[in-house]
């Protein structure tokens, strides 16, 4: 039993005595003790060593006891699985050397073995859930396949994600295919957190703001509910769409 469940009682709509409070992602930067470890290991492999993750997503529980921990990790581990490599670099943020760029490259990008590839997210719940001891849940996230697609195609961060947008227009059944390997995944992913122990799974669609209302229909939401629809008879599901004020309704539905 879960000692404070503010939050997953806001989950089942139930009345609760204030707003839970919990970190959206990357909690702790500002601490001395994550910066001690970002000082020490890069980014990815802070994100692949269970034990360094575990560490630290429960640095901010212990700091200031929020209602809820998020599991340390990045979206763009799911591309890495899928056979897209993805660098860290400084002053750069994501770059990934290889972009999507033809439809040939679609074919290339596999639907992983999720315990293959990212087995190390699971060890990571298991002893994060150990370190937790029950004291608040867990949640476990992914980016929405629309977001990882902006990355995978434009290779690295973007203002706009024109090149994205463009291969959209331009080669719209590869586009799909792609989105569609990705929700797989992604769904596959969301599911094992859930079997490992996370309380709770959370869909970043970062990027979902930049399409108009009826591009977002085609290229993220569709594929955002697919996800929905699967994780939702196991779990609770949170979806966060930066700028994506027009698909309120439509999210509230679902």
């Amino acid at each position: 039993m879960i000692k404070n469940d503010l939050f997953l009682k806001a989950l089942r709509g139930e009345t609760v005595e204030r707003p839970p409070v919990w970190m959206m992602r990357q909690a702790g930067r500002y601490l001395p003790e994550f910066i001690a470890l970002r000082d020490k290991y890069d980014f990815f492999t802070r994100c692949q060593t269970p034990e360094l993750a575990s560490e630290i997503t429960v640095q901010p529980i212990r700091r200031i006891a929020p209602d809820a921990a998020i599991l340390f990790s990045d979206i763009l581990v799911v591309p890495q699985a899928m056979g897209i490599e993805v660098l860290m670099k400084e002053s750069v943020g994501p770059f990934l050397p290889n972009p999507i760029r033809t439809p040939q490259d679609v074919e290339r990008v596999i639907v992983p073995n999720i315990d293959e590839t990212l087995g190390y997210v699971m060890d990571a719940i298991k002893l994060t859930k150990e370190m937790l001891n029950d004291e608040v849940p867990l949640i476990g996230f992914a980016g929405s396949p629309w977001t990882i697609f902006c990355y995978a195609v434009e290779g690295k961060g973007s203002k706009s994600f024109d090149t994205a947008k463009g291969f959209c227009f331009q080669h719209p059944q590869a586009a799909h295919v792609l989105l569609q390997k990705i929700t797989d995944t992604t769904i596959a992913y969301l599911k094992r957190k859930v079997e490992s122990g996370v309380n709770a799974v959370q869909i970043f669609d970062s990027w979902g703001g930049m399409l108009s209302p009826v591009d977002y229909q085609e290229f993220s939401w569709k594929y955002i509910n697919q996800i929905v629809e699967a994780l939702a008879p196991e779990t609770h599901v949170i979806v966060f769409g930066k700028g994506c004020w027009f698909a309120l309704n439509e999210m509230g539905k679902s």
